[in-house]
């Protein structure tokens, strides 16, 4: 296809799959948040469908700490030519919001009340591996607090967040 004189390439397609979710929340309810999380990074429990269309995986989990990993593409870029912002912004708010849940015992849940993202430098599709870490700063009983960050395979930070997170008792 040309636009003017410009010729912006062919049609390209990226398919991705997910089990229902519905299930998989239901069987989270009935663990505690980290052995939840942790079967989602074994394996054992599959992961919730936001992961496909980043092909975000669970690298760690641990007690008030996880981390999870992506390779942006393309298919994510912004009308400038970077990876979207959002992308940053979605993986921080999974990594510090599962850092809470780790934390949390079997039917009690939260939800994410605030999160503040600030961009460092730019995400492109093509420079390999990023990874977003999320840590618990106060787990408190009606409320939590984490921050986190986004790196790439150098160590460089990319993306850095802070989150409050409402518990929700059962």
């Amino acid at each position: 296809m040309t636009v003017g004189d410009v010729h912006v390439g062919q049609l390209r397609e990226k398919t991705i799959s997910w089990r229902d979710p519905l299930p998989t929340a239901e069987l989270g309810a009935k663990l505690s948040g980290v052995d939840y999380l942790r079967g989602i990074a074994d394996g054992s429990v599959p992961p919730p469908p936001i992961s496909a269309h980043f092909g975000l995986r669970w690298v760690s989990v641990t007690e008030g700490d996880v981390v999870l990993a992506a390779e942006p593409d393309e298919s994510l870029y912004n009308p400038i030519g970077t990876v979207h912002g959002g992308v940053a912004a979605t993986m921080l708010d999974s990594a510090v919001a599962c850092a809470v849940h780790s934390t949390l015992p079997a039917g009690v849940g939260y939800t994410s009340v605030e999160l503040k993202v600030s961009f460092v430098r730019p995400i492109h599709g093509g420079m390999g591996e990023i990874r977003a870490h999320g840590w618990v700063v106060k787990a408190g009983s009606r409320v939590a607090f984490a921050e986190g960050d986004v790196r790439d395979a150098a160590g460089r930070v990319l993306a850095t967040a802070s989150s409050t997170c409402l518990i929700i008792p059962s």
